[in-house]
């Protein structure tokens, strides 16, 4: 199936042809002629499965296709709530990227940078606005932002908004909307709050579903490294030189960890940047701005960045330590081994961290493969006497080209 059998514009079209997307993913296949024909809908995918342009394609459709009120303002048509500002920025980056040829305006708005000059663009009128809840509900509270004529809701991850306690946020919101409007619920996974969710808010919806519950994407290569904790960082070094990895985007369970391990990761000669939720916004933008294009070899992350991130080839996921629950292994994986592209998913596991691992073994229903490194493996030293000799020198990184560009996060 191509993207024309979609029923597209010939604008949309053209952009998609101008991303290099050549035929549509089966998230796409299932879900745009469903939104196009106006329908509710629940959909799950796995991330990146190509959900993004399987709601924006046909939302900008949709709003293009069908005029505007007659008294010639530019009213909010299309409402796009995310959990964290990453994502906010991607999906906004998303629909500047397929409407270019479109007239249309749309605007992002999120927390950590100044509220001033997303009211003088909110004031100034958008088709499309995308934004995270806590800022979304500033904006209403100084009356930037008028929601009563939207006639298209997408609530995108609306599992991670449950579990950073979103749910009375959007409660809220949507009391701002009209009760006669489409509404899209995006979901990693249909969990019975999120049915009760959807429940209350979908209209004989449409269900798409193309992964089964909590799987994860094929394409990627799971494997343990087992190591004592303390020699953890000297096993990652090597790992990263020996292997000579260019674009590593590593996950951590703490803020000051992370910062920790990045500073200790520079030190090994390996350029590093943390980003979790208490960098400011601008700082978490330009690192992952610098990472994206190759100027830094090393993210190290805490769980805010698990969604959101969209690095096309990302070729390795590293758990520096698992995550204390096992579904935020599958959403951290999920960054690699994207839109059917292979990748490489490494988890450094510690004694102490057996039952995380059991965890998410039972959650994937399948055993992950273990591969100890000589020298390294759980055992060889133990943590009162491990030391961290400096690791093999990295390998001078090729420049490489990279394509595209709980509160806290809004």
């Amino acid at each position: 199936m191509s993207f024309d059998s979609l029923g597209l514009r010939a604008e949309l079209l053209r952009a998609v042809d101008e991303k290099g997307y050549a035929a549509p993913t089966p998230i796409q296949t299932q879900a745009i002629p469903l939104i196009l024909e106006g329908r509710d809908l629940m959909g799950s995918a796995q991330t990146g499965t190509g959900k993004t342009a399987g709601f924006t394609l046909p939302i900008l459709q949709r709003l293009v296709s069908s005029p505007a009120k007659p008294d010639g303002r530019r009213a909010i048509r299309a409402l796009i709530v995310t959990p964290t500002r990453e994502l906010a920025a991607q999906v906004a980056q998303s629909i500047a990227d397929y409407g270019k040829w479109l007239p249309l305006k749309s605007a992002v708005v999120f927390g950590g940078v100044s509220i001033n000059p997303q009211k003088q663009k909110l004031i100034r009128g958008v088709d499309i606005l995308v934004a995270t809840p806590g800022r979304l509900l500033d904006h209403a509270g100084q009356r930037s932002v008028d929601l009563s004529q939207v006639e298209l809701l997408v609530l995108d991850e609306a599992d991670r908004m449950l579990d950073m306690g979103f749910i009375h946020d959007i409660r809220r919101i949507l009391k701002l909307l009209p009760q006669q409007k489409q509404t899209l619920l995006f979901s990693a996974t249909f969990s019975d709050e999120i049915r009760k969710l959807a429940n209350g808010l979908l209209k004989s919806p449409a269900l798409v579903e193309v992964a089964r519950r909590n799987a994860t994407v094929d394409a990627i290569e799971q494997i343990v490294h087992p190591v004592d904790k303390a020699r953890k960082r000297e096993l990652l070094s090597f790992l990263i030189g020996s292997n000579n990895w260019q674009q590593v985007l590593v996950f951590g369970r703490t803020k000051h960890g992370a910062n920790r391990l990045a500073k200790q990761l520079a030190s090994d000669g390996i350029e590093a940047a943390a980003i979790h939720g208490n960098k400011s916004q601008g700082a978490r933008t330009r690192a992952l701005a610098d990472f994206k294009a190759g100027k830094l070899r090393v993210l190290v992350a805490t769980d805010i960045a698990a969604r959101g991130l969209d690095i096309d080839q990302l070729g390795q996921v590293v758990n520096f330590e698992l995550p204390n629950v096992a579904e935020d292994y599958v959403h951290r994986i999920g960054r690699t081994g994207r839109a059917g592209r292979e990748g490489q998913a490494i988890s450094l596991v510690s004694p102490a961290e057996a039952k995380q691992l059991k965890d998410i073994e039972r959650l994937l229903n399948r055993e992950i493969p273990t591969r100890a490194i000589a020298g390294y493996h759980a055992g060889t030293a133990t943590e009162k006497n491990a030391v961290n000799p400096a690791p093999q020198a990295p390998k001078r990184r090729r420049r490489r080209r990279t394509s595209s560009v709980r509160r806290a996060a809004a």
